[in-house]
């Protein structure tokens, strides 16, 4: 029972003991008091009324007349005259017992009886009759009763204001109470908040003041395992000069770009080589030859900052020697950016340095899951030598001979708009399990598959590039979180579903799933909606959007984590059921120490806020061995189990 309703309660026992108490009192003290007064006036009617008919005890009439005037007054309930040789009755005057406006039981309870007197009727010296008189207790009852609803009524109106009173009073003692809970409930949901403002009563403010001690202590060991955490990924994968990727982790992220996957498909290499950078280093110094490297490496930053190019990644090999691998880019946009990357290169030139040879020649081949990684660098080689032996065009791209040419962009544009319009989805769904027991199966990642004019399922990776090209994004996420809404109708079964960065990004599409999701709310604990870490939102808007989305009562992922580690300390604020690890961090952790204490390290940060972890894309025994070793709790790829439809 909540301590509010506790006190209610108390009141109210309270005001039915002070009210049978005072009642009880009071009405004993009333009751001798009322007996008395009625006796006294019972005797001094029987006295006055006995002198009086001593003159008249000859005349019956007199007699009768005196009586009745007498018990007309109304406050006797009995008159007797009777003669004492004989016993007869001369003259008796009485009212049945009926009292007016006050309940029964009252009177029962009250128990008060009717008190009389007497006195003698004289004949000179001799006795002749009595008078016997008895009082009428109904106004003494009437009195009674209506001082036992006044009481009642003061002592209502008393509970009522302390009702009100106590209620104001806990609700703001409560304040504090309630702001604790909301502060355990933010760090069961890997919050951390501090209260500021402490509550004035000694007992409450010291339990405000430890719980922000906890708090605090908790931000820091988190904020600690965070920046260890950061460190370690920043001297495995990271330029310690220009901040971008270094060749360790563009290989990575390159071979896992060739695995033939769900969500992989076509896309571009590019490769930029500063000329002559040992001699510009001897001739200007080291100083302004790393100003330039750096001024390079916030070129390609900046390309991979647009919002359609999250999923970028920019890199520095070695030396002057940088990589960019773009997914998803067709040759005719890989033709415009090697020009675009080119002129801006030229303003970029050292002061002094002649302006016959270009500050760098650029390469740009294109790949597809399925080529070995040595033969696109091969083909990478082959496009830089072209590019130095034609000085006037300082780039060439290189595409795929060997590929069967693609449909026409208005062949695709019109199929996946029929495919959308006419709900052509198939929707495949891959295992997540515990690496503890493989055999316990957490949820299933729902993929998408759509089905081309002859009836044949095509992966993701081959028309998502489409989709987002074509700005459909939201469209396909809606068709997709609809499809995935009507299958759980109907099979209760634990699914995560992932949401594109473009979708995320619009208010108004946003609404209409927080609508859709709204409308089944018995679904929610059988739907994780997921966010690729490469296409969050703005900090603000993705914490809006976390908040909306749980206040539906559905929970959200992030997947593919560990590109930008920096931002685990925003995502204590966003309540998330669970990360996914990227599976370049994964692929031959067995082998890799560094590997291992890198995932060690992003663990312990997660264990801190209780927040699970699931390794993406494992693919021998050996993999998932070591990264149970390591205290994952989850797994998925291919060793665990094919995507299927269901």
């Amino acid at each position: 029972m909540k301590l509010r309703n506790q006190l209610f309660l108390a009141i109210c026992l309270f005001l039915l003991v002070a009210f049978s108490g005072s009642f009880y009192a009071s009405l004993e003290s009333s009751r001798e008091q009322t007996l008395g007064q009625l006796r006294a006036h019972a005797q001094d009617a029987a006295t006055a009324l006995g002198l009086t008919l001593t003159t008249q005890i000859d005349d019956p009439a007199m007699m009768e007349l005196m009586v009745s005037s007498i018990f007309d007054s109304g406050y006797f309930s009995d008159i007797r005259v009777t003669h004492l040789e004989n016993r007869q009755v001369l003259v008796q005057r009485s009212n049945p017992e009926q009292i007016d406006g006050v309940p029964g039981w009252f009177v029962n309870l009250v128990d008060l009886r009717p008190e009389g007197g007497d006195a003698l009727i004289t004949r000179g010296w001799q006795q002749v009759a009595r008078v016997e008189v008895l009082s009428n207790p109904q106004f003494a009852l009437a009195k009674l009763w209506d001082s036992t609803l006044g009481s009642l009524v003061w002592l209502l109106l008393c509970g009522l204001l302390s009702a009100v009173f106590g209620g104001w009073l806990l609700r703001r003692q409560f304040r504090p109470l309630d702001s604790m809970v909301r502060q355990a409930e933010a760090i069961s949901k890997r919050e951390f908040l501090s209260l500021p403002t402490l509550p004035r009563t000694p007992e409450l403010k010291r339990v405000v003041l430890a719980m922000n001690q906890m708090v605090e202590k908790l931000k820091t060991l988190f904020a600690e395992e965070a920046a260890r955490s950061e460190k370690l990924l920043n001297e495995s994968y990271q330029d310690s000069l220009t901040g971008l990727a270094n060749r360790r982790l563009l290989d990575e992220q390159l071979a896992d770009q060739l695995l033939v996957t769900e969500q992989n498909g076509d896309g571009h290499l590019l490769m930029l080589r500063l000329n002559d950078l040992a001699g510009l280093n001897q001739r200007l110094g080291g100083q302004r030859t790393d100003a330039l490297i750096r001024a390079v490496g916030e070129l390609l930053k900046r390309l991979t900052q647009v919002p359609q190019r999250r999923t970028w990644l920019a890199a520095r090999n070695r030396g002057g020697e940088f990589s960019l691998m773009a997914p998803d880019l067709d040759t005719e946009d890989a033709t415009r950016l090697a020009a675009e990357i080119s002129a801006t290169l030229e303003n970029l030139r050292l002061t002094g340095e002649s302006d016959c040879m270009p500050v760098a020649h650029l390469g740009i081949v294109a790949f597809h899951p399925g080529d070995p990684a040595s033969h696109v660098l091969h083909q990478l080689d082959q496009a830089l030598n072209e590019a130095r032996q034609h000085p006037e065009r300082p780039w060439a791209v290189l595409g795929r001979s060997d590929s069967a040419p693609k449909l026409a962009q208005q062949h695709w544009h019109a199929w996946l708009d029929d495919a959308l319009n006419e709900g052509k989805l198939q929707l495949y769904f891959q295992p997540v399990v515990q690496c503890a027991d493989t055999h316990q199966v957490l949820h299933h990642k729902v993929l998408a598959r759509l089905l081309d004019p002859q009836g044949e399922a095509i992966a993701a990776g081959q028309f998502l590039p489409w989709i987002e090209r074509f700005g459909w994004s939201a469209r396909f996420d809606l068709a997709m979180l609809e499809a995935t809404l009507e299958y759980l109708i109907i099979n209760r079964l634990p699914l995560a579903l992932s949401l594109s960065g473009s979708t995320l990004r619009d208010q108004a599409q946003v609404q209409l799933i927080l609508d859709m999701l709204e409308s089944l709310p018995e679904l929610a604990p059988l739907l994780t909606l997921e966010i690729d870490e490469r296409q969050l939102p703005p900090p603000d808007q993705l914490q809006r959007l976390s908040h909306s989305l749980l206040d539906t009562g559905y929970r959200i992922g992030l997947q593919h984590f560990g590109g930008h580690f920096s931002q685990i300390g925003n995502l204590t604020q966003l309540g998330l059921a669970y990360l996914k690890i990227d599976g370049a961090y994964i692929r031959g952790i067995d082998e890799e120490t560094d590997k291992q204490l890198f995932i060690e390290a992003i663990c312990r940060t997660t264990h801190s806020i209780d927040l699970p972890l699931i390794a993406e894309r494992v693919e021998t025994q050996g993999e998932l061995e070591t990264i149970k070793a390591l205290g994952v709790h989850g797994v998925m790829g291919r060793l665990i189990g094919q995507p299927l439809p269901m």
